[in-house]
């Protein structure tokens, strides 16, 4: 049972806050939205599952599922315009409750960045607070690859990230916000976890994140008392 007392103290002590944004932040996978608007929906959620629980190291499933989808420029573009990610009920307040403080936000995500940026934009939190996988393209718009470079395309990767976070800003205390196994995993470095089962449950997460939420207003709540 989570004691709220000592919950709210984390809340309340931290100076940035890192969230994952697939069924996090948003309600969809943007991977499998990405399939599936590619027509490649079954293999890729499968894939996408396995990936999650810790099944297969990340940036193996990474590979294979965008080897299926195969997404172009265009293709990627339609689906922002067509099928926006859907905000998680009570993110919205949080993040800006967060910002009144004076606290920093960041999205880490295994997904895609010009998905992400989207979430971003409609949080209010600055594209230099984005980390996310690149998808490459050729010339004419056709799928070429992603950025291997990047930090979240591995396992491990949002560790990584928050990181070189506290050395590049100093941060005292960094809770990282998520659903999956990649990100009970940046805990540590991250001071703390919160596993957030509000779009789905991953057992593995619930059975052994300290701190696990089902509803946002939960956190809001612990920061408005």
């Amino acid at each position: 049972m989570v004691s709220h007392s000592e919950l709210r103290e984390l809340v309340c002590s931290a100076d940035a806050v890192c969230f994952d944004v697939d069924s996090t932040v948003i309600r969809e996978e943007g991977i499998d939205e990405l399939a599936k608007f590619c027509g490649v929906e079954a293999a890729v959620s499968e894939m996408t599952r396995r990936a999650m629980g810790g099944a297969l190291p990340f940036k193996d499933a990474l590979t294979e599922r965008l080897a299926l989808i195969q997404p172009s420029r265009e293709q990627v573009q339609r689906l922002l315009a067509e099928h926006p990610p859907h905000l998680t009920p009570g993110i919205r307040e949080l993040v800006s409750r967060l910002q009144e403080r004076n606290v920093q936000v960041f999205l880490i995500s295994g997904g895609f960045r010009s998905i992400v940026e989207h979430v971003a934009a409609k949080l209010n939190i600055p594209t230099t607070n984005v980390f996310a996988n690149r998808l490459k393209f050729y010339f004419n718009g056709e799928y070429a690859g992603f950025d291997e470079m990047q930090p979240t395309a591995e396992s491990g990767g949002k560790g990584k990230v928050i990181g070189f976070l506290k050395e590049k800003f100093h941060f005292k205390k960094i809770i990282m916000i998520g659903d999956g196994a990649t990100d009970m995993e940046a805990c540590p470095p991250a001071d703390a976890f919160i596993g957030f089962g509000g779009n789905v449950i991953r057992q593995q997460v619930k059975n052994n994140a300290k701190w696990y939420i089902t509803d946002f207003v939960e956190l809001l709540g612990e920061l408005e008392e």
